[in-house]
């Protein structure tokens, strides 16, 4: 088996939600990061589908100065 990365990471739930996955991880007798792996496995292409907030607006176009009006104020000398 290949090694794998075991990084901690610290994840929030609301109390209902949690108690639902305690009460499943408990049914199976599993963990509760078990549970929440499979769920992702389970969820991954479907969460993928959903729209990213950077998906909703086309990116702003790049800024450029502007050019001086035709008749405009002659540039200053320092």
């Amino acid at each position: 088996m290949a090694g794998t990365d075991n990084r901690k990471q610290s994840l929030y739930f609301p109390e209902d939600m949690l108690s639902e996955i305690q009460h499943e991880a408990g049914r199976q007798d599993r963990s509760i990061s078990w549970i929440v792996k499979q769920a992702w496995r389970v969820a991954r292409a479907d969460i993928r589908k959903i729209t990213s907030v950077n998906d909703v607006m086309p990116p702003l176009p790049p800024v450029t100065p502007a050019a001086p009006k035709p008749g405009g104020l002659p540039p200053t000398k320092p």
